[in-house]
């Protein structure tokens, strides 16, 4: 108790006397910022900083996005070729693979990937390597904010102990926060610089530091404590999750009952309070909704209690892939008597949400794989991903694929075809006139039921 209060009155007087001038550097644009992380989150966070005026420096372990960024070039889709040259004009950008010149910001911003193991638990791998790297050059006086999505605790747990390893003391010496990432990647109404930052830190002088640092670009929200921001992010992902996991299950019920559960959310969602649409699909894809709510399940273990929800949500979402491809095997059997092992389908649209080339946990893998072992024929279209490289170590087999032409002659090769994701900059009515059927688990083949709607399938 003595080390506490100790330490406690330490950090008072040491942090406040860091933080005016890192505040009053803020202010005038003289800080350095290091983004550790150069992918869906850290890339648009760098640009958001850069366009604040700051001085960013953005480390990558991969040198191929390094290069990418020094030529001007954008590896992300909604991220164009033009906002990363406009980044390198300013002269106030550069990307390096150096970690050894992790001394040089003022601030550091990790945002780096939390998966899950095969087991479900957290893999926080990438967390731990970048903390170790950071600790190596760590100086007095650094601010250093995680961004990715974890269990609470982690920033207390993991984070600080891996970087006060060199002698200085987290709170005392140098300063931590967390902050949540809130990327709505390929949604032009929501930008890095218009979704509000939760703040979270152990002390008020902490805190003020790292709300000064996002303040410059976009408003805040500070909380309490590093667990409440962390508790924070995981909260949204797991409403989502079970939000999803309960739609899913009404459109099983409503469809045994044949009553179109699109059409009944449309008409729910004209309620002007006490209800948010929420839609089925084929699965959940992204790195937030498919993982983040376990890490709260596996931290709960550790207290002994019980999340059912999330627990029974994720069952519900997990098996929404098979459900597609029985669905499939059934209307094939139905319509053309044609066993599924015997059938040529065509995917369309591999990311996992629309317009963007994300590939992150899309359920269109576990449809895709499931289908290939049944011995189906698959094809895929995706306007956003003519060669699914990114998967190559997981889905090989997905990987050797490649995106066939949009025309007539290539639907005619088809038994059906199953809409995974609804890009907007598709043409379905080509598709309706030369395949048997589509499986619209998207309900993207609305407007086009009155002409066709003896060959869509609700999925």
């Amino acid at each position: 108790m003595t080390l506490e209060i100790s330490r406690s009155e330490a950090a008072l007087t040491a942090v406040s006397q860091l933080g005016p001038a890192f505040i009053e550097a803020v202010e005038a644009r003289t800080a350095t910022i290091g983004v550790l992380g150069l992918g869906y989150v850290g890339l648009p966070l760098a640009e958001a900083f850069v366009e604040a005026g700051f001085k960013v420096m953005g480390f990558d372990i991969a040198a191929a996005k390094v290069e990418a960024l020094e030529a001007g070039h954008s590896y992300i889709r909604h991220i164009t070729d033009a906002r990363v040259a406009a980044m390198n004009a300013t002269q106030r950008f550069s990307a390096t693979a150096d970690f050894e010149r992790l001394d040089e910001p003022d601030a550091l911003i990790l945002c780096v990937p939390t998966p899950l193991t095969i087991h479900r638990d957290p893999d926080l791998t990438y967390v731990i390597k970048t903390a170790e790297a950071v600790a190596k050059t760590l100086r007095r006086g650094q601010l250093v904010i995680l961004e990715s999505t974890t269990y609470p605790g982690t920033t207390e747990e993991v984070v600080i102990p891996i970087l006060e390893k060199g002698g200085l003391v987290a709170g005392v010496d140098f300063a931590v926060a967390y902050s949540p990432e809130r990327e709505d990647p390929g949604n032009p109404n929501f930008s890095t610089t218009s979704i509000p930052k939760v703040v979270g830190a152990n002390s008020e002088a902490e805190r003020l530091m790292a709300l000064a640092l996002y303040t410059s670009f976009t408003k805040t929200v500070p909380v309490s404590d590093l667990r409440t921001a962390e508790a924070v992010k995981l909260t949204e992902n797991i409403f989502r999750l079970i939000n999803i996991g309960l739609v899913n299950e009404l459109k099983f019920v409503f469809g045994g009952m044949d009553i179109d559960v699109w059409e009944v959310i449309d008409a729910a969602r004209t309620k002007p309070f006490g209800f948010m649409a929420f839609y089925p699909g084929p699965g959940v894809g992204g790195h937030c909704i498919p993982i983040d709510p376990f890490y709260l399940t596996w931290k709960a273990r550790g207290y002994g209690l019980s999340t059912r929800m999330i627990d029974l949500a994720g069952d519900i979402v997990a098996a929404l892939p098979r459900a597609v491809v029985e669905k499939t095997a059934e209307t094939l059997d139905e319509r053309l008597a044609k066993p599924l092992c015997r059938s040529r389908i065509l995917i369309v649209g591999l990311a996992y949400k629309k317009n963007v080339d994300d590939l992150r946990e899309s359920p269109a893998l576990p449809i895709i794989e499931l289908l290939l072992r049944r011995g189906a024929l698959v094809d895929y279209y995706d306007p956003h991903i003519p060669t699914p490289d990114a998967v190559a170590h997981e889905h090989p087999n997905i990987a050797a694929m490649r995106c066939v032409d949009w025309d007539a002659a290539t639907f005619k090769r088809f038994d059906c075809a199953i809409v995974l994701t609804e890009h907007s900059n598709i043409d379905y009515e080509p598709l309706l006139q030369s395949v048997p059927f589509v499986v619209d688990t998207r309900n993207a083949l609305a407007h086009l039921g009155d002409r066709y709607g003896y060959k869509i399938v609700k999925g």
